[in-house]
């Protein structure tokens, strides 16, 4: 437990870090999609989209996870809160999309990815929603259902009206 503010000071920078990738690249991806005819452009676009993907996002991915894994280990009387489960389960979906922006860098590298810049400005929604609860969940040590389904659909409206637009 000395040590124990600490490794929670990382998790929350390595978080940070994280998101801060998961944020950007499909930004990246919306302006690669959207000249995907220009390819200086998309060759400009690719480096940045693995740097960013490679060098900040995966070992920020892992820092998080690590650290997180040893405040459980030091601390597993969390394991006991339901907020600590809600925020574990919307941890899931976070890695997914992590993962499938890897998936779409390498359809986009590689010239077969068919997402439009559209998709890419609503699918940019998603981890600031997951963020939310996340942080929600860590901050009140509560676990809200009526404030996580109005943010819910806050940001399906949001998207709607992102995909809608003409």
């Amino acid at each position: 437990m000395e040590y124990y503010l600490y490794i929670k000071t990382f998790h929350v920078i390595a978080f940070v870090c994280w998101m801060a990738m998961l944020f950007y690249m499909p930004r990246l991806f919306v302006y690669h999609a959207e000249h995907s005819n220009n390819q200086e452009f998309c060759k400009v676009a690719q480096i940045q989209e693995e740097k960013l993907y490679k060098f900040i996002g995966l070992p920020a991915f892992w820092a998080t996870l690590i650290s997180g894994i040893t405040l459980l280990v030091i601390n597993p009387a969390l394991l006991k809160d339901g907020w600590l489960h809600v925020k574990l389960l919307v941890l899931l979906f976070l890695t997914a999309y992590s993962f499938s922006l890897d998936f779409y860098r390498m359809q986009l590298k590689s010239s077969t990815c068919k997402k439009s810049g559209k998709f890419f400005r609503a699918y940019n929604e998603a981890p600031t929603l997951f963020a939310i609860i996340i942080i929600t969940c860590a901050v009140t040590k509560e676990f809200y259902p009526v404030f996580i389904l109005c943010m819910t659909v806050l940001f399906a409206f949001t998207v709607f009206m992102i995909m809608r637009k003409k």
